[in-house]
C-alpha cells in the first residue's frame, strides 16, 4: 500500500478496540487526517506517548481503505510541555485544537496556514512572544480571530458590516459580522470603546507590541466579543470554551 510522510499536530484521540486509537492530526501538507495508531495503548507501544494531543510529530502514514494507519511517529516537540500543569493555558490550548478541528472540515484538503497558525499559537502559549509573555486568554483571542479570518470569517473592524459606513462605528454585532454603525446596529449589539477596537485590530494582525499596556477591562470586553463572534461563525459553540479559565 502507498505511504506518505508529513509533520503534524495531534488534535484529539479516540479509543478503538482494546489497544488502538484513532488519532486526528492537522498536518502541514495533507490538511486534517484521521488515522489508526495500532497498539498505542499498550505499555510496550513504541510511539504511544508521541501521539497525545498537542504533540508535534514527523509521521509516516500508510494509506488505508477507510482509515490510514500511523506506521511511524517521531516527536518534534510536545508543544504543551511548558503548560500542561497550568490550567488556564491548558484550557486555552484545548479551545485552539477544537477550533482547528472545526475550521478544517474536509480531510486531506491542504490547510497550511491553519497549521502554521496553530503551531505558532501553541508555541506562544508556552514560551511567550518576542515582546514578552502574554495572558493565555489574550493569545487565544488572537488565535481565534486569525484562524477565523484565514477560514474566510474575518470580522469587520474598519467599516460597518451591514452598510460599509466608516463613521459611527460604536457597536459590535457577532451575528452581523463585526462592527456596525448606529443606524444598522441590530438588537443585542454591544457598545465598545475606541481602545477596545484598537486592541481587537492588534489581536487580528498579531501586533503583540500593541497589546503590552492593555487594561484588564479592555481585554475582558474584547474577549467576550471574540468568544461571541467565534461561537456565531462556527454555528455550534465550542465545547471547550465552557472549561476556559479566564483568570
Amino acid at each position: 500500500m502507498a505511504t506518505y510522510s508529513d509533520e503534524g499536530v495531534v488534535l484529539r484521540t479516540h479509543k478503538l478496540g482494546e489497544a488502538d486509537r484513532i488519532v486526528t492530526i492537522l498536518t502541514r501538507q495533507h490538511g486534517k487526517i484521521r488515522a489508526v495508531a495500532k497498539g498505542v495503548r499498550r505499555t510496550s507501544s513504541r510511539f504511544g506517548a508521541r501521539l497525545e494531543p498537542f504533540s508535534q510529530c514527523d509521521l509516516l502514514i500508510v494509506e488505508g481503505r477507510n482509515l490510514d494507519i500511523v506506521s511511524q511517529a517521531v516527536s518534534r516537540r510536545l508543544l504543551g510541555r511548558a503548560w500542561l500543569d497550568d490550567y488556564a493555558r491548558y484550557t486555552a490550548a484545548e479551545v485552539m485544537v477544537e477550533t482547528a478541528d472545526r475550521l478544517v472540515g474536509e480531510e486531506r484538503q491542504p490547510a497550511l496556514r491553519q497549521y502554521l497558525l496553530l503551531v505558532g499559537a501553541l508555541r506562544v502559549l508556552g514560551h511567550g512572544t518576542t515582546d514578552g509573555p502574554r495572558p493565555a486568554t489574550m493569545i487565544l483571542d488572537s488565535y481565534l480571530l486569525r484562524a477565523l479570518a484565514t477560514a474566510g470569517y474575518a470580522p469587520a473592524l474598519e467599516a460597518c458590516a451591514n452598510c460599509g459606513a466608516s463613521a459611527g462605528l460604536d457597536f459590535f454585532s457577532a451575528q452581523s459580522g463585526g462592527l456596525v454603525c448606529r443606524r444598522c446596529r441590530p438588537p443585542g449589539s454591544l457598545s465598545l470603546t475606541p481602545t477596545t477596537l484598537a486592541y481587537l485590530g492588534a489581536l487580528l494582525s498579531g501586533q503583540w507590541e500593541d497589546t503590552r499596556q492593555v487594561s484588564e477591562a479592555t481585554a475582558r470586553q474584547a474577549s467576550g466579543l471574540v468568544t461571541a463572534f467565534a461561537n456565531w461563525q462556527l454555528e455550534r459553540g465550542l465545547r471547550s470554551l465552557g472549561h476556559l479559565d479566564r483568570g
